[in-house]
């Protein structure tokens, strides 16, 4: 070898001839008696040159110079490899030079070499869309079910993977369509998985298995429903994919939550035609309502509850370590779990004294605002049973208000922030005068409640709490609580009760009374200032004063 004509940074003057084509200068540096062996700084060769720029003519001279002479032998000069492991056949299949290519062929290249990184001559031009190269490379009698690279996908896996229709019909006759990578992935997943619809349609028309697990028991129909393909989704239930196959080791996952939890709509409902209905209300099952909430995926739920989706599904605490879909929006309560928690609530979903919990021990009170809006207080006389309200919303369940209101006098110390809530929703005021609140409530807050009653009629017990207090300066009453109410509190009491707290507080039927235009905003209780909470909240997080209120507060008779 010249080592005069190698350079760490370029290459000899023969491989430079053989990249550019210049078949005559070639000849004369060969017949000059420079070498064709010469490697550069990558190992490449001339010949690794004139076969990955597709110089036919120049292949043509480097292969019959290396067969003369005392020139390496032919075969192994046409099979040496660079340092990336590649040959000359790999790089002219790569870059689909069929005629350079077909010269290799006639010279022994192996057409089954493969690189440093497992991939080979027909794995390249997979890849990269060559269809004739692939061709003549299985015509050639290339191994068309090696697995090549790190994930183990063979040559069909490749084709489906890059969309190559054509190349997918030549090699579904010569590979094996059940052929599976290092995660039991057959090709035909990967066409459902990356949405290729006519790679997909010509393996099932082949014979490829639509219902083919991966190892983790997911399906084609199942990532084709992550991923939000519907015309593959479409043309798997068509050709007999099972909609309720459990496609999961952990829990009982179908398809129907696979595009419930992304948000897949049009796919979504397509599903919910076809799944059956156990799912929603099964033991052992679970509802695709869990998932939607917890991806905060409030389109599905809106399209699940719509169609017929229960908003209590089944209790999936073993599961999933969660009561019900409604539970599992107040435990995520930010952002747009919001809106899920209205489409759960006016749906119907019962709620639980944990749900309550949530709902009013948060620092702010829109949560309990928001379900209280669509889940109205009930009057006394009603309260036994829930009942469509006026505006069409079903109030509360005795259950669920007796429930609400042992909650919140046990959260006394945040009552600045529910009180207002539930008082302008309609709350009954008496139904909060308990001696744990006359005892415990801050002293601005206790005024508060007080001028939504007759503080005149308090009972004996409820006062000697009061003078008590007063005596020990932890409450100073207000500037006329100490007097007879006067004649207009007394008459909106009155107000109140015959048109019930509901109706006065939560619809403008005020503004119908035959009465002057400033009085609604009185009769409204608006006249009174809300509370500011002087105590300071707490500082434990929302998890763990719930599991210290189930594991300490009794339940008060407050009903």
């Amino acid at each position: 070898m010249d080592f005069s004509e190698c350079y760490g940074d370029s290459v000899s003057r023969v491989a430079a001839a053989a990249r550019r084509g210049c078949r005559r200068r070639l000849r004369r540096l060969i017949r000059g008696g420079l070498g064709v062996e010469g490697r550069d700084n990558r190992g490449w060769t001339a010949l690794h040159e004139a076969a990955a720029a597709g110089r036919e003519g120049c292949v043509r001279e480097l292969v019959s110079a290396a067969g003369a002479g005392s020139s390496p032998s032919r075969g192994a000069f046409v099979n040496s490899l660079t340092h990336e492991g590649e040959s000359a056949c790999y790089l002219a299949a790569q870059r689909g030079h069929v005629a350079a290519l077909r010269l290799l062929l006639r010279a022994h290249a192996d057409v089954d070499q493969l690189t440093n990184d497992s991939s080979c001559p027909l794995y390249a031009a997979v890849g990269a869309g060559h269809r004739e190269v692939v061709e003549l490379l299985v015509g050639a009698g290339a191994e068309v079910d090696r697995t090549h690279t790190a994930s183990c996908w063979s040559c069909l896996h490749q084709a489906v993977h890059q969309g190559h229709k054509e190349i997918v019909r030549i090699l579904v006759g010569v590979c094996n369509l059940e052929a599976v990578d290092d995660h039991h992935i057959s090709p035909l997943f990967v066409a459902a998985q990356y949405g290729q619809r006519e790679c997909l349609e010509i393996l099932v028309d082949a014979g490829a298995d639509v219902s083919a697990r991966a190892a983790d028991l997911a399906t084609p129909l199942l990532i084709a429903s992550q991923e939000g393909h519907a015309a593959c989704v479409d043309l798997l239930l068509a050709r007999g994919a099972d909609p309720d196959a459990a496609c999961s080791l952990e829990w009982p996952q179908l398809p129907i939550h696979a595009a419930a939890e992304f948000g897949h709509i049009g796919v979504l409902r397509r599903l919910i035609a076809v799944t059956d209905r156990a799912c929603d209300r099964g033991a052992g099952a679970v509802s695709p309502l869990y998932v939607a909430v917890h991806r905060r995926q409030s389109r599905s739920v809106e399209l699940l509850l719509s169609e017929g989706y229960s908003a209590d599904a089944q209790d999936c605490s073993l599961l999933l370590g969660v009561r019900s879909p409604l539970s599992l929006a107040l435990s995520a309560s930010s952002g747009a779990c919001r809106e899920t928690v209205g489409l759960l609530v006016a749906a119907g979903a019962r709620l639980s004294e944990e749900d309550w919990m949530n709902a009013v021990a948060t620092d702010t009170p829109e949560l309990l605002q928001l379900i209280l809006e669509h889940r109205p207080i009930p009057r006394r006389e009603a309260a036994a049973a829930p009942v469509p309200s006026r505006r069409g919303e079903t109030s509360l369940e005795l259950r669920e208000l007796r429930e609400l209101l042992c909650v919140a006098l046990s959260q006394v110390h945040a009552a600045a922030r529910w009180l207002p809530v539930l008082l302008k929703a309609g709350l009954d005021p008496p139904l909060l005068l308990q001696p744990h609140m006359m005892q415990q409530a801050d002293g601005e807050v206790l005024n508060y409640l007080l001028e939504f009653v007759n503080w005149s009629n308090l009972s004996p017990p409820l006062r000697r709490i009061l003078d008590r207090r007063r005596a020990e300066k932890t409450w100073e009453p207000g500037p006329h609580l100490d007097s007879i109410p006067p004649l207009s509190h007394l008459c909106r009491l009155q107000v109140r009760s015959v048109l019930g707290p509901d109706l006065l507080m939560r619809t403008d039927v005020v503004r119908r009374l035959p009465v002057p235009t400033p009085l609604h905003v009185f009769l409204q209780f608006g006249d009174i200032p809300e509370a500011s909470c002087t105590r300071s909240p707490p500082s434990s997080p929302l998890s763990d004063r719930i599991q210290r209120y189930q594991r300490t507060h009794l339940h008060r008779h407050v009903l």
